[in-house]
């Protein structure tokens, strides 16, 4: 009969909206630290770690790159400084996770780094 299904009884299940994953959530999920020390290895670990720590934490995309590069430390914290203030603070942290992604590549992982590690495995 039709009447229990518009009465709201019976299928329904009441679902939560999504909560928006804050600084504080991204921070309890442990999110690995990078300094350019680590090298090519390191900097693997680290994209990694953060790809599935914004999956995993429902991380908005406009807060990727305003999480992650507060886990910079060290060299790599210095070399995101000067980046920022070369583009402007708005238009620094307004580029996507992909583009964030291949200037640490770009910066830290050398041609011949990644060369190098591939004849080894």
């Amino acid at each position: 009969d039709d009447a229990s299904q518009s009465s709201g009884e019976g299928l329904r299940r009441h679902v939560q909206p999504a909560r928006v994953c804050s600084y504080t959530d991204f921070m309890k999920c442990q999110p690995l630290n990078f300094k350019e020390t680590e090298g090519v290895v390191g900097l693997s670990q680290w994209l990694e770690k953060m790809e599935s720590l914004f999956y995993i934490s429902g991380c908005a995309i406009d807060n990727q790159v305003k999480f992650a590069t507060c886990t910079l430390l060290g060299a790599a914290l210095t070399w995101w400084n000067g980046h920022v203030r070369t583009l402007g603070h708005d238009a620094a942290y307004a580029m996507t996770w992909g583009t964030l992604k291949k200037k640490l590549m770009d910066k830290y992982c050398p041609k011949g780094e990644i060369k190098k590690l591939e004849i080894k495995l």
